[in-house]
This record gives C-alpha cells, sequence and structure tokens, in this order.
C-alpha cells in the first residue's frame, strides 16, 4: 500500500476525512511555495496538492491559471521546481501529491518522470488530461516506484469509466464535483449526493471532491459524503499578498475545523 492510500485508510479508521489544498508549484514566488508547504501542514491538511505549472492547462479556472502563469514568469521548471521543494517535501509529515498535466510527463520519459518525483519525496500522482484507459505504462511505474495515482470521475462520467478510473487509481478517486473547470462558488451542485452515489455503487476506492469549495460551511458538507475534500482557488486567492501565506494556513484552519465537526 502507498503512502497515499495508507493516508485515506488512516483517516478511516479514526472516523475523519482527508483536507487536501492544492498550492501552485512556483507562486507566489519558488520560495514562498516551499514555505507553503510546512504552512498548508501545519494548518492540518493530511494530504497538499502541488500543482506544476504549464502554459495550456485544461481544467483550471481563472484563479489557478493565473497562479501557473505567474509561476512560469517566475522561471519555475519542473527541475527548479522538484530541487526547490523536494528537500521541503522530504520533511514533511504528511504526504504531497503532484498534479501535471502528461505533456510534461511524456517529454521528460514516464519511468523517468515517476522516478524523480519519488526521489523528490513525492508520494502520489494526479494526470488531470490522461484518461485511465490509456495509463498502462503510467500505472506499472507508479506501482513499481510506490506512488499513488488518482484518475478524475466527473458528472458526466459513465459506470464504465467510473469503474475503470476506480480499477486504475492506487490513491483516491478525483470526483470533480461540477461540469467546468477549477474555480470558487457560493454553493454546491445539487446533483452531487447522487453523484457520489453513483461512485460508490462502482467502487470502493476512497473518493476526494475537488472543484468549487470554497467555503468551510461547504468544505463540512461534502465531508458527511466523501472521504476527502480538496480545497484549491480559495487557497491560492489568499497566497497572493504581503501576508498571503498567513492568511492561506488560517483559512485552512477553519476548514480543518469545520469537516471535524
Amino acid at each position: 500500500m502507498n503512502r497515499i492510500a495508507e493516508c485515506f485508510e488512516l483517516k478511516r479508521q479514526k472516523g475523519q476525512k482527508a483536507l487536501i489544498p492544492y498550492m501552485m508549484g512556483g507562486y507566489p514566488t519558488l520560495p514562498d511555495s516551499a514555505a507553503a508547504l510546512e504552512i498548508l501542514a501545519e494548518a492540518g491538511a493530511d494530504l497538499i496538492e502541488v500543482g506544476v505549472p504549464f502554459s495550456d492547462p485544461l481544467a483550471d479556472g481563472p484563479v489557478i491559471q493565473a497562479a501557473g502563469q505567474q509561476a512560469l514568469a517566475n522561471g519555475c521548471t519542473l527541475d527548479r521546481l522538484m530541487k526547490e521543494l523536494g528537500p521541503v517535501v522530504k520533511g514533511l509529515p504528511v504526504p504531497a501529491v503532484m498534479m501535471v498535466y502528461y505533456n510534461i510527463i511524456y517529454q521528460r520519459g514516464i519511468r523517468r518522470f515517476v522516478e524523480e518525483i519519488r526521489d523528490n519525496g513525492f508520494a502520489g500522482l494526479i494526470v488531470p488530461d490522461l484518461p485511465p484507459e490509456e495509463a498502462e505504462e503510467l500505472q506499472k511505474a507508479g506501482l513499481e516506484c510506490g506512488i499513488g495515482l488518482s484518475f478524475l470521475v466527473a458528472p458526466t462520467s459513465t459506470p464504465q469509466r467510473i469503474a475503470t478510473a476506480s480499477r486504475c487509481s492506487t490513491g483516491f478517486i478525483y470526483a470533480v464535483s461540477l461540469k467546468g473547470v477549477t474555480g470558487a462558488r457560493d454553493h454546491l451542485p445539487p446533483d452531487l449526493p447522487e453523484f457520489l452515489q453513483r461512485i460508490r455503487s462502482q467502487s470502493d476506492k476512497p473518493v476526494a471532491v475537488g472543484f468549487g469549495i470554497a467555503q468551510p460551511w461547504q468544505g463540512q458538507t461534502v465531508a458527511q459524503m466523501a472521504d476527502g475534500i480538496i480545497v484549491g482557488s480559495a487557497v491560492i486567492q489568499r497566497m497572493a499578498g504581503e501576508n498571503g501565506l498567513k492568511e492561506a494556513g488560517m483559512f485552512l484552519r477553519e476548514m480543518r475545523q469545520a469537516i471535524d465537526r
């Protein structure tokens, strides 16, 4: 069992839900993103999702797109990101999951990429634009290197696609809560409970919900239905500004308290 699966199993045994903040590597700066890892861990994260900036993101809304563009303008590359964050990731008390678009993996070489992120302390991988049906080589490398893979399913996913994503996921199933891109919303999708029931009917893997969770009450509500809560744009929004990392940590503490109630 990899560290991602172990984390979810431990939370299940304790009757708790996993809190997973998303941060963009290299944002607001590379040193800031290294500091953010420790701040988010201290604030109550169970896993931390680290995005790799990419010029043509498909799933990211305006907040995360802007953060990625800023990171690229800062000169953040995969090599620089791993050099800067790797030592911190290795020392974290919680696992880190890398979110990366497949072009970056393909250019690097699948086996080389997986070995490098493992050697830099990362425990999991999310590739939002890679269908599970086309991920056999990545799955093999992940299993051999102890990297937990998490595939995405959406409200439009068929039962067959959900079953395939479940079979291929060795970390958790990433449930995209809505039809659209990432971004903070002021309400939860009304069909979210039914969507999660459909996933449960096809899978016994842990399910974490992302896209649109922006307020503690939303996290608390989702925690009653899912095994994990992913919070991205709302964290990124708070990182801008002079005291941004502190504000992001305070926000995550509020989310932690809400989902633990």
